[in-house]
Order: C-alpha cells, then structure tokens, then sequence
C-alpha cells in the first residue's frame, strides 16, 4: 500500500512551509533516506528525506505552494498502485475536505491500473544556485552547467550575470574641481524569505520581550594559550576554535542558571531538562541558528565537528530538520570581523542570548604596571520577564570562571 509523506513539523511555531521544489519526480524511485523536495520554513531551507522506498507515485502539490504542517504532500508506492480520489472529514479540516485513498491495482477489461513512467530529467542545478537564480530572476534552462555531471553551480549563475551586465560607462575626464560621481539608479530587490522571516520574528522580539543587557570583559590569556596546546594534538579540519570553547564554557554555565536555560509559557517558566546551545551562522540572503544538542555533555572536538559541519549544510542549502530545532539558549559571535562589543535581539521562545566579541590584545593594569593582555567582551541580552540584573551578571561571572580557567572544561 502507497504511503504518505507529509509536510514535516519543524519547530515548536512552525506553522507552514513553502515547498521550493521537488528533487524527486513523479515515476522515479526513491529509498528510504533519499531527498524528496526541498522546503522553505521559517529558519532555513531544508531537504525532506522518503521515510519510504519505492516510486513517487504523485506530487500533491506544486513547487512554491505553501503547506500547513502535516498535510500531505506526496506519495510513495509501488509500481501499478492505482490512486483515487475520496471525499472524506480531516483532522484539522473541514468535513468536505478532499482526502486521497490508495489501493492495490488489478487491472480489469473496465478499469485499467495507473502506469507511471518517468517524467523528463529536471535541470540539474545545487540547491545554493537554484536559490541566487531566483533570487536574481535567472532562467536555469538558459544556464549551460559546469559542475559534475553538467550540474549547475553558483558560478554558472554568476557568469550568466556577469555577461548580462552592460558595457562600463565610459567618464570624460574634467577637472578636478568639478568632478562628481556618476549618479546611479535606485535598485529595488525583493527580499527573500528568510530575510522577510528574520525582520517578522525579531520585530516580535524587540516589541514584546522586555529585553535588558549586562556586558562582562573576560581574561583570555589562559583560554588563548590552551587552544594552541590541544590544536597541536589536531589534524587540520579539526582544529579547535575560540567559539567551540565559548559554547562549552555557556553550556556549562547554564547548568548553574536554569532560569537562563528556559522559556515562558503564560505565566509559567519552563526550564528545559537539556542543554541546546544555538549558534548563528551567516547564509545567503540572512542567517539561521544552528543547535548543538546536549552541549554540556558533548567534548570540544565533538562540539567543532557537530559546529562545522553543520554551518557548511547550511551555507550550502541542505540543512537538515534537526540541525536547527531545539534550541534553548543561543549564541551569536562576531569576533571574527573584528567587533569590540554588540548587544543582540533574543530568538524566542528563549529567555537569553548572548553577544560575543573579538578577543584583543589590549593595554591592561596589572600590579599597578601597564602591560598587554587579552581581553574579550560579551553582552547576554535578557528576557526580564522570566529573569533580572543580579541572576544575570551572576552568569556572567560563572562564564568567567570557565573561560579564565579553561581547563575546568576538560575534567
């Protein structure tokens, strides 16, 4: 009997997701484990796996339909499965709602079984540039790939719009005095989903979270010299970074602050019974979080590994359901781009997030002499609703404990 594969539930406040195209056609096989279609939801595009083996028997809905969670969204089958139509009640749904029914087919003189055969190859294309071609109103039929198999990558869409590009404007030469520059047209883009999703849900954020902010400065000498003793013990591509250490160091930390490790519900307060610690990491068009299940119980090298190869399916579009649910306290670092201290917007249902700045090497006082030192500054942004000023400084100094003596984070 043909099975249903429905639009998967991907977050506590998931609602719908967007089906941005079907990687499996009608009449193809299909394993268990196989992408089917890649979604668009409110944190990422995702690809959805068959929970089945056999054929696609029929796409229930089109490419770039919304889809409220649950609802089907194709079939897998066998060969010569017959599919017909019923009119039936839904849960969820009004009691006309159209429903499909699936049935072994024996073909008879008056009713013929359904014949599948294989639809037309569809343009190969990666799932990064199906997104820039849409973004960018390419055609991918007008696109000649050069990836493997003559698959079309990033770089196809950009030479296309490279030699779209008219010739360069050719400026006289004037005078000093009064040259200006040329003036240039206004261009107007259409925001993408995520971007659209990310202003909708941080506007709820900002506007219905009394948010509060405590900044700590963080001694890192000792943390600095750590990571290049235990980097010394590791292959490349498995190096330690100072953020692996960060997400220990607050995993660890929150253990001590359930009331950070939490979210509200009415009048209630939640504290979860794991420690999900999720990390923002920038994607085309915007940024999503990425959640390290269980991070207090998980060692450095477990956590870089989970980190890394997480944020690369991300950046290249094929994230996975669990890479981004779950989490219950989240992160947000921009040390790398040379930023002294930012504050940043809670991701609810969370009660806290926190800011992480560049480590710099900075003039300290020390012994009442002006020596160089290490320092890093974080900022922990607040729900004040399920906590307040003195629990939240307290975190702060509790970080401080594993971040100025980091080997606390090994035993």
């Amino acid at each position: 009997m043909a099975e249903t594969i429905n639009m998967p539930k991907l977050g506590f406040d998931m609602a719908e997701g967007v089906l941005v195209r079907w990687v499996k056609q009608v009449g193809e096989s299909i394993n268990k484990g196989d992408v089917l279609a890649e979604i668009e939801t409110d944190k990422a595009t995702v690809e959805v796996e068959s929970a089945f083996s056999g054929l696609v028997l029929q796409h229930l809905v089109d490419a770039g339909t919304s889809v409220p969670v649950n609802n089907p969204i194709a079939l897998v089958g066998a060969a010569g499965e017959k599919i017909e139509t019923a009119t039936a009640p839904v849960a969820g749904q009004t009691s006309n709602a159209e429903v499909l029914a699936v049935t072994a087919a024996t073909p008879t003189p008056h009713e013929p079984a359904l014949v599948i055969s294989a639809a037309p190859a569809p343009q190969k294309a990666s799932p990064l540039a199906r997104k820039v071609a849409r973004e960018k109103g390419v055609n991918l039929a007008s696109v000649i790939g050069t990836g493997p198999g003559g698959r079309i990558v990033r770089r196809d869409i950009e030479a296309v719009l490279l030699a779209g590009q008219t010739a360069p404007v050719e400026i006289q030469p004037v005078a000093l005095s009064t040259s200006r520059a040329p003036h240039r047209a206004d261009n107007t883009i259409q925001t993408t989903k995520l971007r659209q999703v990310i202003g909708r849900r941080l506007v709820e954020s900002k506007t219905s979270i009394p948010h509060f902010y405590v900044t700590h400065e963080y001694k890192m000498e000792a943390l600095l010299d750590l990571r290049k003793q235990l980097n010394g013990y590791l292959p490349d591509g498995e190096k330690l970074s100072v953020n692996d250490f960060i997400l220990k160091a607050v995993a660890l930390s929150l253990r001590e602050f359930p009331n950070l490790n939490a979210s509200l519900s009415g009048d209630k307060i939640i504290h979860k019974g794991q420690v999900n610690v999720g990390v923002a990491v920038t994607v085309p068009g915007g940024l999503m979080t990425v959640v390290v299940k269980d991070t207090d119980q998980k060692t450095l090298r477990q956590i870089s590994g989970e980190v890394k190869g997480m944020a690369a399916r991300a950046r290249d579009g094929k994230v996975k359901p669990e890479d981004v649910d779950g989490s219950t306290f989240s992160t947000s670092n921009l040390g790398m781009y040379d930023v002294d201290e930012f504050i940043a917007i809670i991701n609810p249902p969370e009660a806290a997030l926190l800011a992480i700045g560049s480590a710099r090497e900075v003039p300290v006082v020390s012994g009442g002499q002006v020596v160089a030192g290490w320092r890093m500054k974080a900022t922990i942004s607040v729900d004040h609703r399920i906590s307040d000023g003195a629990e939240a400084a307290q975190f702060m100094q509790a970080l401080a404990r594993y971040l100025e003596e980091p080997a606390r984070m090994l035993v």
